[in-house]
Formats: C-alpha cells, sequence, structure tokens
C-alpha cells in the first residue's frame, strides 16, 4: 500500500482503527512470553514500543502490578483508546503513553527492564531495531519481540510473491534467531504465534469490518482497492498460514564478556 497517498492511509486506519488489535496476537501469547522474562524486579520499568490499541499492554499491565509501561505509538488514535482503558481500569498512575517514534526514544540508557514489542519492530527494520533498543536495557534486561517469519523452506510461488511485496526483508525462524546474539542479545526461547493469534481479535473483527467500510465506500476506486487489499491479505493467510507466521522471540542483554565470546567465535568461523 502506498502510505504516501493520504486517502489510502485514511481508509487504512478506518480499518485498523475499529479492531481489536492491530496484528495478530493472544493474550495467553503475551502471558506465555512473559513467563520467559524472567526474573524481573520489583516496580520494573517496561517499555511497549509500537503500542497499537494496547491489548498487550493491558495484559502486561495485569501480569505485572509494581511494573510502570510505557507505551509508544506513532498513530495518535490507538493511544487515545490506550488512553481511555487505562483511565477505566485506574492504571493512570502505571501506565503512561507516548506519542512518538520508536526509532528515536527519549529514554536513558541502561534504565529499561523489559522492552516488549509484538509485531511493530519490523516497520523500523527489525535488525535496526534489535541495534536500538538494546542500549536502553539495564545489564541483563529483557526484549520480547514478534515478527513475521518464514516457516518451511519450499513455499508456494503465490504466498512468496504476497510477501516480496509486503516484506521483502522477511527471514526464516533460524535467520530472526541468528540476528539477535550479532545485535548483543542472548537468545532465551522462541515459539510460533498459533493460527488463533491472527483470527480471534484480528482478521475475523476485520472481515466484519471491511464488509461495513464497503458499503460505505461504494464507488471509491481507492477505497475499494485498499479494502480488496486487506481481503487479499486474509485470503493469503487463510490459504497458506503452514507457510508463514509470527515468532515470538525472548532475549537478555548479553554481557560485553559475552559479546567479546561471540564475536570471537564468529571471526574464527570466518577464519575457516
Amino acid at each position: 500500500m502506498d502510505f504516501d497517498n493520504p486517502r489510502m492511509c485514511e481508509v487504512f486506519f478506518d480499518i485498523y482503527d475499529a479492531l481489536p488489535r492491530a496484528g495478530p496476537g493472544t493474550a495467553e501469547s503475551t502471558l506465555r512470553a512473559l513467563a520467559l522474562a524472567d526474573p524481573l524486579p520489583e516496580g520494573a520499568l517496561v517499555l511497549d514500543l509500537g503500542c497499537g490499541p494496547g491489548r498487550q499492554t493491558l495484559d502486561l499491565a495485569a501480569a505485572l502490578p509494581s511494573a510502570e509501561i510505557v507505551a509508544v505509538d506513532l498513530h495518535r488514535p490507538f493511544l487515545d483508546l490506550l488512553d481511555a482503558e487505562v483511565r477505566r481500569r485506574g492504571l493512570g498512575h502505571r501506565v503512561r503513553t507516548v506519542h512518538g517514534d520508536m526509532s528515536c526514544l527519549s529514554i536513558a540508557e541502561e534504565s529499561v527492564d523489559l522492552i516488549w514489542s509484538e509485531g511493530a519492530a519490523y516497520s523500523i527494520g527489525f535488525a535496526k531495531a534489535l541495534e536500538a533498543w538494546r542500549p536502553l536495557l539495564r545489564p541483563g534486561g529483557y526484549l520480547a519481540v514478534s515478527e513475521a517469519t518464514w516457516l518451511r523452506s519450499a513455499r508456494p510461488d503465490e504466498i512468496v510473491a504476497f510477501w516480496q511485496q509486503e516484506y521483502p526483508d522477511m527471514l526464516d525462524v533460524e535467520g530472526c534467531l541468528d540476528l539477535f546474539p550479532r545485535a548483543g542479545y542472548r537468545v532465551i526461547g522462541s515459539f510460533p504465534l498459533p493460527e488463533q493469534a491472527w483470527w480471534q481479535d484480528f482478521y475475523t473483527p476485520m472481515l466484519g469490518r471491511l464488509d461495513e467500510l464497503g458499503r460505505r465506500f461504494n464507488g471509491d476506486p481507492v477505497a475499494e482497492a485498499v479494502l480488496d487489499e486487506s481481503r487479499r491479505e486474509i485470503e493469503v493467510f487463510r490459504r497458506y498460514s503452514a507457510f508463514s507466521g509470527y515468532t515470538f522471540v525472548v532475549a537478555r542483554k548479553a554481557s560485553g564478556q559475552e559479546r567479546v565470546r561471540r564475536k570471537g567465535r564468529a571471526m574464527a568461523r570466518e577464519d575457516e
């Protein structure tokens, strides 16, 4: 989609502003990943980057009752939705939102205990995100991210063509995991998001929204093109979910000593 086209962007957010989530995910997957980020200190500082409307932000707040959570997103209406729910739940003393770019954060280095990002890191470049966020973590701090990955090496032409257009830099699971030690992390664990994570709060409500907007924008060729693109995305997933999906990775900031050892091993392999 051409995000430089204002009308296309308007219709795109007409779709997404009405959804419970801005991407695949479930509370169960969030909590499963959080269980790998253990231990966290009392009063931990958590950054939720690219938070969208904040379903996972609220799940983290419930699971970490002493944590301070800062949720960051570039799309103000998402943050307005999250702010309203934070107020409704009486969480304003622990959860706050920041309207900003997650690639240039005004956060002190080595001040964060846990960086969280579900399905958003790719938007600034996944490898770039890993590098940019590491200095913010305290020694031993955690990073938990979900990222689109290939799940099989043999892939039908249709899904390859789709992802070449949508996300040409997408890696397989092994390639994704290899980025973490290079960026100064030690992977603690990873798992694929279940197929339910795409349907429950994302594609199923999206289908209803597309029908609603289809009636509203009937005869508007630009709007109809955006709606058709979303329908195509859903159909590609329906047909080819075995070949690509999201992988959740939890990693820990490596110590300087660990980084030196890994760099030495990598140089040794290159000399072989």
